[in-house]
């Protein structure tokens, strides 16, 4: 005792009582004495004492009092216990577990190094404590905390660039090692950014930097303690900045983490927003569902309403509501991934169309959990509406603009069956004025008569069918039959410009899905093409060649070969594209038509240059088929043929 407090006993003696504790301490220590001495209760408790040096320490005193044979204390026996370490460790267990709540409650970087830097400095009496951190591009050092130290010194540190020579931080972090800098007098390193005379403007002449890494082993920052006199660090001192680093790190790279997931969270709910899509999660029991932020403004429900079956079912078109719930139901029993489109019926009374897609996943328990996104594709819907109603248009057009082309065609078909009529119609006059009347000859004219009046009504039916504006129909067309019609209605247009047909149409061919009309008309088109190609042509036979057949992956392929000028190799993708055409007063639009009405089949149109003169024009279509309900289906040629897809 005589050697900690530095005084002979006899001065001591003369010391007021509690003279030595700490004025914080002072009251209540003397409290406790009183007690212990009136009632004799044994003295026990723990305060701060001044040391020689000024320096107060924590002890633990014990009093003890010795009774004479009466009972009467005579003296107390004191034994006190150097504390000091004991109480620094628990005050810093204490900070520590108070900085690691602040990290778990989220409290923002600055907050918890401005804390932690305040905490070492108490620790570690004496010094100035500070923390930069690595900016985003990594190569230079910006401000994470430094509350003791001078302004006008952190703004020379912040913006430094990360090497060995811009000072014993900047060289911590490149280096991802502890530098030490016990005496800046004499320090020769860093001199090339005069950071030692900087340091020693400011008062400091030693610093410690230490590396802050993430448990990847990523540098994040460097932690440093600065002192006004020279210094080096001791064991307790590097078992502190070990202690400190490691909260410092736990709280940038927590900080770190967190501004990632908010930032990541923002893009996916802006992402969201952009792209009209929500998401979900849907725990099949006990039926609890999470929708995000967007899901819940598409079905515009108030965020964070509890999402219950009832509550969904209030928005479902009830044209489609049967169909989703049991679909939902058949999810629920079978755990099978889920893709849907349906519609929304709003309050407003106004329609959207959604798209689902959720994917199936059970937890650890085994619990069944669907993941999935939801997008609102309205404009997409009403933009197909509206493009198939602008093709509809457009075909329409296309057909109409044939009218002037076969309107030689139509005279003469017509012309022919009429002129029989008459002629029929005067013979059978004639012979019921004889006498005897002629019934036999008369009963032949009159079934020439219905003969030729049903060969123009069919036509003008024909005519009436390929030009009416009417929406299409998808049935069983046999191809064979379509060609055959086509080729009697432009007998005398490909007559008259000495066009030869020649089909080659295969046997027992299987019919297809499509609507009649349309697929007549780009037969129309492509046979008028040949026509037209071949017009000049004087060296050889103006012959085109249909030919129908199988092709492969279950469709069936419709040819146009003819014996034209062709066209060049580059052009081959550019002759189906709207508005471009080769022929002098042609609008451009047939082709493309003719690809837009194929595609919507499931199938495609191509042009080929011949090895000979000319050029073909095919396409393709997958072969109908039967289903449940004998209605004709068609198969695309990227599925399996047990992969049936409804027409339009």
């Amino acid at each position: 005792m005589l050697e900690y407090f530095g005084k002979p006993l006899k001065e001591l003696k003369r010391r007021t009582l509690g003279y030595s504790f700490h004025p914080d301490d002072r009251t209540e220590v003397l409290r406790r004495w009183r007690a212990s001495v009136e009632t004799g209760r044994p003295y026990d408790f723990e305060a701060r004492l001044r040391r020689a040096d000024g320096v107060y320490c924590w002890f633990h005193t014990r009093g003890f009092p010795l009774r004479d044979s009466s009972g009467r204390i005579v003296l107390w026996y004191l034994l006190q216990a150097d504390i000091d370490d004991r109480k620094r460790t628990e005050a810093l267990l204490a900070a520590e577990k108070g900085l690691l709540e602040m990290v778990a409650c989220g409290h923002s970087l600055p907050t918890l190094l401005d804390a932690l830097c305040r905490l070492v400095e108490q620790s570690a009496i004496g010094c100035y404590c500070s923390v930069v951190l690595v900016d985003p591009s990594s190569t230079r050092l910006e401000n994470g905390a430094a509350p003791s130290l001078p302004a006008s010194f952190i703004t020379s540190i912040v913006g430094r660039p990360i090497n060995v020579e811009s000072g014993p931080c900047a060289m911590a972090v490149h280096l991802n090692q502890q530098v030490i800098a016990a005496d800046l007098k004499t320090e020769t390193r860093w001199a090339e950014y005069a950071w030692s005379p900087m340091a020693l403007t400011h008062g400091l002449q030693s610093c410690w930097s230490t590396p802050i890494s993430s448990c990847k082993g990523k540098v994040m920052g460097a932690f440093a303690i600065y002192y006004d006199e020279p210094k080096e660090p001791t064991s307790r001192d590097q078992s502190l900045i070990e202690q400190f680093t490691h909260i410092a790190s736990i709280a940038i790279e927590r900080a770190l983490n967190d501004a990632a997931l908010k930032r990541s969270e923002s893009f996916l709910a802006e992402a969201q927003r952009l792209n009209s899509t929500g998401s979900f999660s849907w725990r099949v029991e006990p039926d609890q569902n999470t929708w995000s932020e967007q899901l819940y403004r598409m079905f515009e429900f108030e965020q964070g309403t509890a999402v219950t079956r009832k509550l969904i079912a209030s928005r479902i078109h009830p044209e489609d509501a049967q169909r989703v719930f049991e679909m939902f139901d058949q999810a629920r029993a079978m755990g099978h991934d889920l893709e849907l489109e349906h519609r929304l019926l709003m309050p407003d009374g106004s329609v959207k169309y959604l798209r689902m897609v959720a994917h199936e996943s059970r937890d650890q328990q085994g619990r069944l959990e669907y993941i999935g996104a939801v997008q609102d594709v309205t404009q997409r819907r009403l933009s197909e509406d509206a493009l198939c109603k602008s093709r509809s248009e457009l075909a329409h057009v296309a057909r109409v603009t044939s009218l002037g082309a076969l309107t030689a065609s139509i005279a003469h078909e017509i012309n022919q069956p009429l002129t029989g009529v008459i002629t029929n119609a005067d013979a059978c006059l004639w012979m019921l004025g004889t006498s005897p009347p002629d019934l036999v000859g008369a009963c032949e004219s009159a079934e020439r008569i219905i003969r030729d009046g049903r060969r123009a009504s069919d036509v003008i039916s024909r005519l009436r069918a390929l030009f009416a504006k009417k929406d299409a129909t998808i049935e069983a067309v046999d191809l064979n039959e379509a060609t055959r019609e086509v080729l009697a209605l432009l007998s005398s247009e490909l007559h008259g410009n000495r066009v030869t047909v020649r089909t080659e149409l295969a046997e027992n061919l299987t019919q297809v899905a499509a609507d009649r009309v349309q697929v007549q008309q780009v037969i129309v088109n492509l046979l008028l093409n040949a026509s037209d190609a071949m017009v000049g042509i004087e060296d050889h036979a103006r012959e085109a060649v249909i030919r129908t057949e199988r092709d492969v992956n279950d469709q069936i392929r419709l040819s146009v070969e003819d014996a034209g000028v062709g066209f060049e190799p580059d052009s081959a993708e550019r002759l189906f594209e709207a508005f471009y055409t080769t022929k002098s007063g042609g609008m451009g639009i047939g082709l493309s038509v003719s690809r837009s009405i194929i595609e919507s089949y499931g199938g495609r149109l191509w042009a080929t240059s011949n090895c000979g003169p000319g050029s073909t024009f095919a396409f393709s279509i997958p072969r109908a088929s039967e289903d449940a309900t004998g209605s004709p289906t068609w198969i695309p040629a990227d599925t399996h043929a047990d992969h049936v897809i409804e027409s339009p």
